[in-house]
């Protein structure tokens, strides 16, 4: 059996239609923020390139400020469940060619639609661990280097205190 129509699909929903790009141009954004926290779909399209970024940054705006106010969902709590871009009515217009004749210019259109869902319990949880764990200021090279050891099968390396990190310096200071 299929998944859900797209109809059926449960969340909170945003749609923008007849947006002047292709509907091609518009699915490579897409596939990009499908299943990102809000916050950092947000991020990426602020920093994409792209034209239709602009275009689907509201729409997804749009989407989280519907789930807010119609279902009093928490923004930091949603994440992007669903978006698409089906294909508009095309625009068919004539550009004149040489010894008479004409080629046709499609100016195409799309209809972009932006789900957002709240996220479940785990991936809550697991995103505010992660939150609290940059806030406190731990240091990232200490985890890393932490990860790394237990990776290559040693034991976490050991904090240096300030009399080894004296001693240290006092014998490379003799041999040089």
């Amino acid at each position: 059996m299929t998944g859900a129509k797209t109809n059926e699909r449960p969340g909170t929903r945003a749609k923008a239609s007849h947006v002047r790009v292709s509907a091609y141009k518009a699915r490579e954004v897409l596939n990009e923020i499908r299943n990102l926290p809000v916050a950092d779909a947000a991020d990426y399209l602020d920093l994409c390139e792209r034209g239709v970024a602009d275009v689907i940054s509201k729409v997804l705006d749009s989407a989280v400020s519907n789930a807010e106010h119609n279902d009093l969902q928490d923004a930091d709590e949603l994440f992007v469940s669903a978006c698409y871009a089906d294909e508009g009515p095309t625009m068919k217009r004539w550009r004149p060619r040489a010894r008479g004749r004409a080629t046709r210019i499609r100016k195409r259109t799309c209809h972009i639609t932006v789900i957002v869902s709240r996220m479940d319990d785990d991936a809550l949880e697991l995103r505010r661990a992660k939150l609290d764990r940059r806030a406190s200021g731990s240091a990232p090279k200490a985890d890393r280097a932490a990860r790394v050891a237990k990776s290559k099968g040693d034991e976490a390396p050991a904090e240096t205190s300030a009399d080894e990190e004296a001693v240290a310096s006092a014998d490379a200071g003799e041999e040089e």
